[in-house]
């Protein structure tokens, strides 16, 4: 863990020093991200005592299908490249990734019953408002992706890295826009669109779109 987390901190130095135009427009938006973690931290309570039932509910169903614990945890990498573990309900079979790490496919046969339906209608994201009240994501914002994968697509998409200078979301820009099913690359220039015309108008946009994936599930996989 040390020594991904030395990489990414040194991958983004060099991206800020690259990126500082960007940079400088974000400082300029100090007051919107004071804004913004209030209202996080007010939806996160909020989302939490709504979705309750929902996790309980799928939380027997999980258990009673497959083997394992109803929660899953994944190292995921934050804001300025800070790791942290995001939850989920667990969508998949157990030993899911006992061959190592894997990009989810189409129909992904380590995918439950239950985990194809929860996945669909992002239910196995709810956990995460315990990660927003936290402070390691906000409601929106770019998707936190495992650190192998960060460093993988640093190395391979110039100035992926910045898009760890806000906090990773909920739901963000790529979310609403394709999600699985578009490339690292189109999520990427989707998440970097996003931290360019930050704002609280630009987020409630995002969260009502991701009220209509929700209900169509698009995107999912």
């Amino acid at each position: 863990m040390q020594q991904k987390a030395s990489y990414l901190s040194e991958a983004l130095t060099t991206a800020h020093k690259l990126e500082s135009k960007e940079l400088k427009k974000l400082n300029n938006k100090r007051n919107y991200l004071i804004v913004k973690r209030l209202i996080d931290i007010i939806f996160s309570v909020i989302g939490l005592v709504i979705s309750v039932p929902l996790i309980i509910f799928f939380g027997v169903l999980i258990k009673v299908e497959t083997p394992g614990p109803v929660f899953y945890t994944q190292e995921r990498v934050g804001l300025n490249g800070k790791l942290f573990n995001v939850i989920k309900l667990r969508s998949m079979v157990n030993d899911a990734e006992r061959n190592g790490a894997q990009w989810a496919q189409k129909n992904d046969p380590r995918v439950t019953k239950v985990g194809h339906f929860i996945r669909k209608t992002r239910i196995d994201e709810l956990p995460q408002f315990i990660n927003i009240l936290k402070g390691d994501m906000s409601l929106v914002g770019p998707r936190p992706e495992r650190p192998n994968f960060t460093i993988q697509f640093n190395q391979q998409i110039p100035g992926f890295i910045t898009r760890l200078s806000i906090k990773p979301g909920l739901t963000g820009l790529a979310q609403v826009n394709g999600g699985y099913d578009i490339s690292p690359k189109e999520k990427f220039e989707l998440d970097r669109q996003y931290i360019e015309n930050l704002g609280l108008i630009t987020d409630l946009k995002i969260i009502l779109k991701t009220v209509a994936v929700c209900f169509n599930g698009n995107g999912a996989r």
